[in-house]
């Protein structure tokens, strides 16, 4: 049975499978992304604040679309700016340059040894044999 929490938006109790926000807000939201999405495939030069406006969805969520690398900003649009997270450098989506992920992703698999060959990772004592169960005949 699915734990029940309240909506982080609407407030209202719903089954918690993973999301923080009930299925009528996500529907709601997946509206105003496409909402904005036509807007700014309609109006390249538009600010943030243009496409606020018009479309009556906030800044901070469509900051948030940029964010979670649903919209990207084009190479018309100079008045969207997204900044790296890490360096601080200009970004089309996301929270971080090519170069930073590039940088995050290395010192993950060093700090969890992915990549490395299993050997490594396991210390045996050369004892240790694999053994097959055979069945015994005549039973």
């Amino acid at each position: 049975m699915a734990e029940l929490r309240n909506c982080a938006r609407c407030g209202k109790l719903f089954p918690y499978i993973g999301r923080p926000i009930c299925n009528r807000c996500v529907e709601k939201e997946e509206e105003e992304f496409k909402i904005v999405k036509e807007y700014i495939y309609d109006n390249p030069g538009a600010t943030v604040f243009e496409v606020a406006d018009a479309t009556e969805v906030s800044v901070d969520k469509i900051m948030r679309f940029l964010r979670e690398e649903r919209l990207e900003i084009s190479s018309e649009n100079v008045n969207l700016i997204l900044e790296c997270e890490s360096c601080s450098r200009p970004i089309k989506s996301g929270r971080y340059c090519e170069e930073c992920k590039a940088k995050l992703a290395g010192e993950m698999r060093r700090e969890f040894g992915i990549g490395q060959r299993k050997r490594e990772n396991i210390r045996t004592s050369g004892k240790e044999k694999m053994h097959v169960i055979r069945k015994r005949e005549g039973r």
